[in-house]
């Protein structure tokens, strides 16, 4: 059998005739399909680029620094805060701080805590509270654990002789504060911040301090300034290669105040004395300027030492509250001036016409006719017109000029709450402090919708003396007694004056700014409420006579409000001087008083008279 002999062109030839191939070309369908996939996964890649490096680039980068250093801060000084005539309240003074870092702690189990328990021991905490702090830390806002915020000498030389990795000791500074109880109110207290502080401002780090009441609180973000931070880099092994100074600590600008601080330090002691002669603990003081707003003191007993406020936070008198400007409080009789005004604004009486006080008036009683409502004066007051009435203080008078009786009109409660709205009682002043509240006006729908009951007339009694559910802050209060002093302006309070920066440059001044100008309203009838604040104390009978031996004319109203069912009594002194050009607006607070207004007259006539002997006369 012959073999036959084949080439490569016929072995090629017949693999092609053999496989019967079927060629489809691809549509234009499944290659826009492929394009459409290539550049979607692009763009995911480009977003996701884009979110890394601008959205959360900050993060990153400085994780990135955080993984290949060390950053180490340098606090600031927060900036000094001044009367007005440039006494230092507070300083700045060097002190250190102890960081703890686990994570460079030994490995070994036993000597991990034998580092613990030293470490403990030296800074006088329980070791177990030591090992609760570093399992709560939430690590993810920094490596370091703060341990003491203020270490002793003491402190500082046992924890350097243990010699223990982990252990960091930084210079810091601490705010002491002159006169701890006497400026707490005005002048606040910092604390260290917490995860909400850090997520509302990322300006701040872990462990910063910030205001957290009064003026350091207000005025934080001027007071806080700039930390230095340095940067250790290191390598793989952890050895520092490189240290650099990114940033050089620019201190908190200054604070320059209205606040007179032998004037308020007079006020703290001379009210603290009263309230420890009655064996009462709670007041409140501020005397302020009625020409422009200008606070001059204000102070809030009991007070609490900032550098102590574990003591303040557990103390039952509540120190940290402060009454004369969070307080809330039935102004009792303070607030007739006012209705003085509304009255004879509105036309319901006139200046000369006089009402009797038989020391109690008494309406019908819808319910028992045979137990008609009675509503007392304090005494028997006679005859009055609006300049006795506001002398003698009597009930009866403006019981009648709000709600009527018998042929006397009323201007009735709706009136009457505009009035107190034209005055801002309802609003805040808008000091500059934090945790200001503002008062609360009732009326007929409050009370339907509150408590389901009908307004009836004994509430408008009530309220038109500054009792029932009528309330407002001591400097609401103050703030419409000094309108009432310069002629018919609310003014905005204000503690702060100018603020300067760590260069002495003014950046920024607090002006003059006018709430209310009710000048042109209340002008006709305004010198009969002056001149009744005036009898308060010129007049035989007036409730405050014996301020009238002052070496200068003061105006002013006393008021005492019942609460507790009763039980206790709030005194309220409010007043200005000098009568014909007023220059000191003053408010007294006794809680829990004996003798109601009474002890407040004393208090008040020892303050206008420093005031005058040390501040006018000269």
């Amino acid at each position: 059998m012959s073999r036959r002999n084949l080439n490569l062109e016929d072995i090629l030839t017949d693999r092609v005739t053999e496989e019967d191939f079927l060629e489809v070309p691809l549509t234009d369908k499944v290659f826009r399909w492929i394009f459409f996939c290539i550049v979607l996964v692009f763009l995911a890649i480009l977003g996701q680029f884009i979110y890394i490096n601008i959205g959360e680039g900050s993060f990153y980068k400085n994780r990135a620094v955080v993984n290949m250093s060390d950053i180490k801060i340098h606090p600031a000084p927060r900036g000094i805060i001044f009367d007005r005539f440039g006494t230092p309240l507070l300083r700045n003074e060097p002190a250190v701080r102890v960081f703890l870092s686990p994570h460079d702690f030994p490995e070994d189990y036993s000597l991990r805590s034998k580092a613990l328990e030293d470490i403990a021991s030296v800074a006088n905490i329980d070791f177990f509270e030591l090992k609760k702090m570093i399992g709560e830390k939430d690590w993810g806002q920094g490596e370091n654990l703060l341990l003491l915020d203020d270490a002793s000498h003491d402190q500082v030389i046992a924890l350097s002789a243990l010699d223990l990795k982990g252990v960091y000791i930084e210079p810091t500074f601490k705010r002491v504060y002159e006169y701890p109880l006497i400026f707490s109110h005005v002048l606040g207290y910092t604390g260290l911040v917490n995860a909400n502080d850090l997520k509302n401002d990322i300006n701040l780090s872990v462990d910063d301090k910030i205001g957290r009441s009064g003026l350091e609180a207000f005025y934080d973000e001027y007071l806080r300034g700039n930390n230095g931070k340095e940067v250790f880099f290191r390598n793989a092994q952890g050895k520092v290669e490189e240290k650099r100074s990114v940033q050089e600590p620019q201190s908190g600008f200054a604070l320059h105040t209205f606040i007179d601080a032998e004037l308020q330090k007079y006020m703290y002691t001379r009210l603290t004395d009263a309230l420890t002669s009655l064996g009462r603990d709670s007041g409140a003081a501020i005397a302020m300027n009625p020409k422009n707003g200008e606070i001059l003191g204000l102070v809030s007993i009991p007070g609490f030492d900032a550098m102590n406020l574990k003591e303040a936070l557990i103390n039952q008198r509540k120190p940290l509250f402060n009454r004369a400007v969070s307080g809330i409080y039935n102004p009792g009789s303070t607030i007739k001036p006012l209705v003085a005004i509304a009255a004879l604004t509105e036309g319901v009486i006139d200046p000369k016409k006089q009402i009797y006080s038989a020391g109690y008036i008494e309406i019908p009683n819808p319910y028992n006719p045979s137990q008609p409502g009675r509503f007392l004066d304090w005494k028997p007051n006679g005859w009055v017109d609006v300049h006795s009435a506001l002398s003698k203080s009597s009930n009866i008078y403006f019981y009648e000029v709000t709600g009527g009786f018998e042929n006397q009109k009323g201007i009735g409660i709706m009136k009457l709450k505009e009035w107190w709205q034209k005055f801002d009682l309802d609003k805040k002043t808008n000091i500059d402090l934090v945790g200001e509240q503002q008062g609360f006006l009732p009326d007929p729908t409050w009370k339907e919708n509150e408590r389901g009951e009908p307004w009836r007339l004994g509430d408008t009694y009530n309220v038109a003396i500054g009792q029932g559910d009528f309330m407002i802050t001591p400097m609401e209060l103050l703030n419409y007694i000094s309108a009432v002093a310069n002629g018919g302006i609310l003014y905005k309070p204000r503690i702060v004056k100018e603020i300067v920066d760590d260069k002495g440059n003014k950046t920024q001044e607090m002006p003059v700014e006018i709430l209310s100008d009710l000048r042109k309203e209340i002008s006709t009838f305004l010198p009969d409420a002056q001149n009744g604040m005036r009898g308060v104390v010129a007049e035989s009978y007036g409730t405050a006579h014996s301020l009238n031996s002052l070496p200068f004319e003061v105006a002013a109203k006393t008021g005492t409000a019942q609460i507790q069912n009763n039980a206790k009594v709030n005194a309220f002194f409010v007043g200005y001087a000098p009568f014909k050009d007023p220059q000191i607006a003053l408010l007294i607070l006794v809680e829990n008083a004996k003798e109601g207004s009474l002890n407040t007259i004393p208090v008040a006539k020892d303050i206008f008279l420093w005031y005058y002997e040390n501040r006018i006369k000269k």
